[in-house]
């Protein structure tokens, strides 16, 4: 997938416009059925520059409703023990918080942003091995939407995690 083209400008007073607003690619991945692509369109921005192609899917079961964020962490996500560094797997739990407001609620994830978020260590994260957010809607009201998740390798949980998102603001 090749990123979108930056259209900035500048206005005649020199003035930055940004350019237009595009949300999260989020398409079937044709690499891997059941999954859609959770990938900003500007291969420049943070969640591709950091975490690199995440997909998800919304999942419902007995228990609720998830929405599941992986990504396949690889030596640069790494710490000196060889393990997914904690900054990426609290990286990956805040975009993990988005891609549930927008699947699970139906929200507009784009201009909303992290009010607070709690992140408990629980055991290492493994290299080059699918690493899984699943994050649950607690609760949404008007302006906010309160959130869990765990982080997982399979079976073995590495972080626990909670937060709170701020919907965006009217348009």
């Amino acid at each position: 997938m090749s990123p979108a083209p930056d259209k900035s400008a500048s206005d005649s007073s020199g003035q930055h416009i940004p350019a237009p607003f595009i949300p999260v690619i989020y398409v079937p991945d044709p690499e891997n059925p059941g999954w859609h692509s959770w990938d900003m369109p500007d291969a420049n921005r943070f969640n591709l520059q950091v975490l690199g192609h995440l997909i998800a899917r919304r999942e419902d079961n007995p228990a609720g409703q998830f929405v599941r964020l992986r990504m396949i962490p690889q030596m640069r996500h790494s710490n000196m023990l060889n393990a997914v560094h904690g900054a990426v797997t609290m990286a990956l739990s805040d975009v993990a918080l988005f891609a549930a407001f927008h699947l699970l609620c139906d929200g507009d994830a784009a201009g909303a942003v992290t009010v607070d978020m709690s992140h408990q260590f629980i055991g290492a994260g493994r290299i080059d091995e699918p690493l899984d957010a699943v994050t649950e809607v607690l609760r949404e009201t008007g302006r906010l939407v309160f959130l869990r998740g765990t982080v997982e390798h399979g079976d073995n949980r590495v972080a626990a995690f909670s937060g709170t998102i701020r919907k965006p603001s009217r348009r």
